[in-house]
């Protein structure tokens, strides 16, 4: 037997539907009125909502609007409104029959029928609609999932397709779902490398700002702390494209308004009585540019993300290194003896990270020889850092510094594009 919802208001002139869908075999679960038709149909679960309303409104189509995603069913509605719009806005709204003027008794039984296999057709069809726009999108998907590897890895597309498949089926996943992840991990790869990059630029900018007010190589240091400048410039204005402004518009626009005061104190020739000033602005920027980075890193959940992050913050330790080791007035350091407090954090970090790098299993033939690298300039770099004030020790360290930060540049990209982090 049918359990029927029956809503209606209550009026003088309101049919006995009740007694004539009982007449008819038909079970009512529930009797209640418009505003009360979801709560009951969600309670009652009916197989069908029949409603009388001479002169529908509002009320009733957002009710019918809500009970397709509470609680889906046939709904037959008896009216006298004969107008063309609300048959539209009905039909809309998920109303399966509309009769006008047209409530009989005998009619209830093949209305119901007829409102019951069109509800079904109706259905199938959004289902198998629901279905094609699914595919469609999955396939667009898989499509930018394997320029994305292809592009990475230098590989073939029958080869990214097959990777993408061979962990789809390991995963017991769609292949959707796995390139939207390839997607994804790419996406925060690429944002957290050039947010990194940012903590790099603002402990390099000093550094060449300190290198050209001391005199040192002063056409170079001009040159490269130019494109330094451009080069935070271009990052800001890619992450706040890429980057959503509702989830990180805040932190971004922090790092923004920073970098202008920063910007604002490189004007000019540079002059070492300045270079004080300018650091502490840069200290702010490096600190709202790591927790950019870090929100970055939380927001990807892939653990991999953790090893560009990682990788990054090496090239903002050896510019801050080398900006400290310029700032500072004191003697020259023995080999024997341990870096001072204003320097040790920095060095004892940077090594740390190089130790978690070497250790990861996420390596490839090229990952180790840019860590072998990495680690006999860090050895000169430090000797430099030692030897202090000489102007020697000054070019050392300047190229050094810059040696290390074009290795770990190549060794994040290696990171961000490796097979293993894309396929999480």
């Amino acid at each position: 037997m049918l359990k029927i919802l029956a809503v209606a208001p209550a009026q003088p002139d309101a049919p006995t539907l009740v007694t004539d869908l009982e007449s008819n075999g038909l079970q009512v679960c529930a009797r209640c009125t418009c505003a009360g038709m979801v709560r009951e149909a969600v309670r009652h679960a009916p197989d069908m909502v029949i409603v009388w309303d001479p002169h529908p409104g509002e009320e009733l189509f957002e009710a019918t609007r809500l009970l397709e995603s509470a609680a889906p069913a046939p709904v037959l509605v008896f009216t006298s409104d004969v107008r063309a719009e609300t048959m539209e806005t009905a039909i809309a709204s998920g109303i399966d029959g509309w009769v006008v003027n047209g409530y009989a008794a005998g009619r209830l039984r093949p209305l119901i029928q007829f409102t019951s296999a069109r509800h079904r057709q109706m259905r199938q069809m959004r289902e198998e609609l629901g279905d094609l726009k699914r595919r469609l999108e999955e396939r667009k998907l898989v499509d930018r999932a394997k320029g994305i590897l292809m592009s990475a890895r230098q590989i073939s597309e029958d080869e990214a397709f097959r990777l993408l498949r061979s962990a789809s089926m390991h995963a017991k996943l769609r292949i959707g779902q796995v390139s939207q992840q390839v997607i994804d991990s790419a996406h925060y790869a690429e944002a957290i490398n050039r947010a990194g990059r940012l903590r790099m630029l603002s402990q390099r900018i000093v550094k060449l700002y300190a290198l050209a007010a001391a005199g040192v190589e002063v056409a170079g240091s001009r040159a490269l702390l130019a494109d330094s400048v451009t080069q935070v410039d271009q990052s800001l204005s890619v992450l706040a494209r890429s980057l959503s402004q509702p989830t990180f518009g805040d932190l971004l626009g922090a790092v923004q308004g920073t970098w202008t005061t920063v910007q604002a104190g490189l004007g000019g020739l540079p002059v070492s009585s300045r270079t004080a000033v300018l650091d502490q602005e840069a200290e702010r920027l490096l600190e709202l540019s790591d927790r950019l980075t870090q929100a970055l890193e939380n927001a990807g959940l892939t653990p991999s993300l953790h090893v560009i992050n990682v990788s990054g913050r090496q090239r903002m330790l050896v510019q801050r290194l080398a900006k400290l080791a310029l700032l500072r007035s004191g003697p020259a350091i023995a080999p024997a003896e341990p870096l001072p407090v204003d320097l040790a954090p920095t060095a004892e970090a940077f090594e740390r990270g190089l130790a978690y790098l070497h250790e990861i299993p996420l390596s490839t033939p090229l990952i180790r020889e840019g860590l072998a690298r990495a680690e006999a300039t860090w050895r000169d770099m430090l000797a430099a850092v030692r030897a202090g004030a000489q102007q020697g020790a000054r070019i050392t360290l300047a190229a050094s510094s810059e040696s290390l930060l074009e290795l770990f540049d190549a060794l994040t990209r290696e990171y961000e594009q490796s097979m293993q982090m894309l396929m999480g």
